[in-house]
C-alpha cells in the first residue's frame, strides 16, 4: 500500500518508547506531523529529537493533561487528522486476592479510562472537521486468559468494546474506528510487568515496534471512505492455547 501522510496532523500517546516510538517513527518517515505523549520528560524529549517528533508531557489520565494536548495541537496545526491511544501498562501480574486496591484502579485508568478521556476530545474536534481517525492499542489479553492478567485483560476488553461503540457513533461523520490487537512485542512491557524477558530466540520473531509502526501507516492510508473496525496481530512463535 502507498503510504502518503503529508500534512497529516497525529497525536501519539505512550510514545517515549516501545510500540509508540516505533509508529511516532513510522508516522514520521511517511510524511505526518507528529506530536508524542508521555509522562517521563526526559525520556519524551529524547524519542521526540530522534524522530524529529513533537514532545508534550501528558498523563492520559488526566482531563485537564488531555486538554492540554489538544489545545496545543490544533493551537499550532488548525486540525487534528489522526489520534493513536497507544498508553498503556500492566503493573502488578498476580492473582486477583494479591492486587492492591490501587494497583486494579490504576490498571483500569491506565488502560482504560485514559484512552476513553482523549477519544472524547477527539470525537468533538473530528466531527466538526468530519473526517478523522482514531486508532485504540488493545492487546490479546482482552480475548485469551492466563493467571494474574485479570484486571488488565479485563481493561483491554473494556477497550475494545468501546471501540465498537466508538465506531458506530461516528461512523455517520466518517470518522474511522480502529481497535488493533497486537500480541507479544519487542519491548519493554514485560520488564515494566515483572515478568521474565524474552530469550534471544523467541525475542527475534516478535513483533518489533518498527513492523507495528509499518501496519499503523497502512491503516492510516486506507481511503477515506473504507474502514478496518478490528485487526489482530500475532506472532506465529506464540503458542496460544484457549483456557
Amino acid at each position: 500500500m502507498r503510504r502518503n501522510l503529508n500534512k497529516k496532523i497525529v497525536i501519539v500517546t505512550g510514545a517515549s518508547k516501545g510500540f509508540g516510538l516505533g509508529i511516532a517513527r513510522s508516522l514520521r518517515k511517511n510524511g505526518a506531523t507528529v506530536y508524542i505523549t508521555a509522562r517521563n520528560e526526559t525520556q519524551l524529549k529524547e524519542a521526540a529529537s530522534k524522530i524529529d517528533a513533537i514532545p508534550i508531557v501528558a498523563d492520559i489520565t488526566i482531563g485537564s493533561d488531555w486538554d492540554n494536548v489538544m489545545n496545543r495541537v490544533t493551537a499550532q496545526s488548525g486540525k487534528l487528522d489522526i489520534l493513536i491511544n497507544n498508553a498503556g501498562a500492566a503493573f502488578s501480574l498476580t492473582d486477583i486476592d494479591h492486587q492492591e486496591d490501587k494497583v486494579v484502579e490504576r490498571t483500569i485508568s491506565v488502560n482504560l479510562i485514559g484512552s476513553i478521556l482523549g477519544c472524547k476530545r477527539a470525537a468533538a474536534i473530528m466531527k466538526k472537521q468530519r473526517t478523522g481517525l482514531i486508532l485504540n492499542m488493545s492487546s490479546i489479553c482482552a480475548h485469551e486468559a492466563w493467571p494474574g492478567w485479570s484486571t488488565y485483560g479485563a481493561a483491554k476488553a473494556g477497550l475494545e468494546q468501546f471501540t465498537r461503540h466508538l465506531y458506530v457513533e461516528l461512523r455517520p461523520y466518517h470518522i474511522q474506528v480502529t481497535c488493533l490487537t497486537p500480541s507479544w512485542g519487542d519491548t519493554d512491557f514485560s520488564l515494566s510487568a515483572q515478568q521474565t524477558p524474552f530469550n534471544s530466540e523467541i525475542k527475534d520473531k516478535i513483533i518489533k515496534p518498527d513492523e507495528i509502526g509499518d501496519l499503523v501507516c497502512d491503516i492510516c492510508s486506507l481511503p477515506k471512505h473504507l474502514a478496518i473496525p478490528q485487526l489482530t496481530l500475532l506472532p506465529l512463535v506464540q503458542e496460544i492455547i484457549p483456557y
